[in-house]
């Protein structure tokens, strides 16, 4: 290990990117820890160990929601721009067309789009959550002009973590927003350190040692499910063209397990708790029946056994869902039929389609049930120890090793390329 890095701190260019990109993350951080003013901590901190939506918002704003800093919202503005604009290809036929056939522009087009639908999004977003804290008595009474310049601030912290994001993968070592939200969930550790020395129990030991282990067998899960994938063997028919043979080799097509990363618990957990925060809204209102409905209503969505069935099933679906958006299987197989490829055994054509399509169908299965597991984890961990104290939080675990494993092979494959230069 010591090795490896040695060698990579001796490849000038690659030392610098790495260097570079530690530079913004702080710079990220120093941003989350400066926080808005009028906010009961104390309040801040009951609310977001009750709902699970803020929870994981908070997790894609590298913590600075809790903090209520100024860049509240974090990337998750963005995210949710990038997965509308996706969803919008399967629909909007100019711009599947621009995101796949007009080459680099258009990319930088449909990028450009993104970046401007998250400023509504993000302003959106912003004003949202400031009613909600205003509504649960985390801030006092906020003048008009005073929240108008609050929106702006936590909209415009969301185009700066935008832009350091875009400047962190020109370096071609990663992800940019991935690497920020890695960023604030390994800054939440010492915080979850200490509050497990200072909540210690000697007599709760084995509980400890059971909760270790699913810590590593949850890690070793998401490292095999997230690398797991179907090889399909691909042949290439022999053409003559002028006196000279081309084609005849073989190759193969991988299908991923998890073909769906993080994006189906976004979706399952915004579609459940959505009518919660409604239902926190209406609890106060002045119509004595829709009071008591949103009371009902909220009582019924805090129940963990319910709220986590729905959770897993919602993963599911979701994973099924976006799975089918990002994976067309009549488009991979007229492509392997104009350049000549085939599966050994399946004919060319609708056949291949229909058997790429019942493939990841079955492997699909597997993903979306690991993915409804890693989003219930932290209601099974707390279940099986009985200690609030103790959480493991699958998505936070999911992120932090698919970014992990991302940047490795990024830094692996300049290494490669380096020595190839050099030979």
């Amino acid at each position: 290990m010591w090795e490896t890095l040695n060698q990579i701190f001796r490849v000038p260019s690659l030392r610098n990117k790495i260097l570079f990109i530690l530079g913004l993350l702080v710079i990220y951080r120093l941003a989350a820890n400066i926080p808005l003013p009028g906010v009961d901590v104390l309040a801040l901190k009951r609310l977001f160990e009750e709902n699970a939506f803020l929870g994981l918002l908070n997790v894609f704003s590298g913590g600075g929601l809790s903090n209520i800093s100024i860049v509240l919202l974090g990337v998750a503005p963005y995210i949710t721009a990038s997965i509308i604009m996706q969803l919008l290809t399967t629909l909007v036929p100019s711009l599947e067309r621009m995101y796949k056939e007009e080459g680099e522009q258009g990319r930088q087009k449909f990028n450009m789009i993104t970046r401007w639908l998250t400023v509504p999004l993000a302003g959106l977003q912003s004003f949202s959550m400031l009613s909600l804290l205003k509504s649960q008595g985390i801030l006092g009474e906020i003048a008009p002009f005073t929240l108008a310049v609050i929106v702006l601030s936590a909209t415009a912290g969301t185009v700066f973590l935008m832009w350091l994001g875009e400047l962190i993968t020109e370096k071609g070592l990663g992800n940019g927003v991935s690497l920020i939200i890695f960023a604030g969930i390994v800054s939440s550790l010492p915080t979850m350190i200490s509050r497990f020395i200072a909540t210690w129990d000697p007599s709760q030991f084995f509980i400890y040692v059971l909760f270790l282990l699913v810590a590593a067998v949850t890690i070793a899960g998401v490292i095999l499910v997230n690398e797991g994938q179907r090889t399909i063997p691909v042949a290439y028919a022999k053409r003559i063209r002028g006196g000279s043979t081309i084609g005849g080799s073989s190759t193969h097509l991988p299908l991923k397990v998890n073909q769906a990363g993080v994006i189906p618990i976004i979706f399952a957990v915004s579609l459940i708790l959505i009518p919660t925060m409604i239902a926190n809204f209406l609890v106060n209102s002045s119509n004595t029946k829709v009071a008591e409905a949103a009371v009902t209503l909220s009582g019924w969505l805090q129940n963990q056994l319910i709220y986590g069935l729905i959770y897993f099933v919602l993963v599911v679906v979701f994973t099924y869902f976006y799975t089918a958006v990002v994976f067309d299987p009549n488009k991979i197989s007229e492509n392997l039929q104009k350049q000549g490829g085939y599966i050994p055994g399946i004919r060319p054509g609708k056949t291949t389609a229909e058997y790429l399509y019942h493939i990841m169908n079955r492997i699909t299965l597997a993903g979306a049930l690991f993915l409804g597991l890693i989003a219930v984890l932290p209601f099974v961990v707390q279940g099986l120890t009985g200690i609030s104290s103790l959480s493991l939080g699958g998505v936070s675990i999911l992120i932090v090793v698919s970014v992990v494993l991302e940047t490795i092979k990024q830094i692996q494959s300049q290494m490669t390329m380096r020595s190839y230069e050099n030979l």
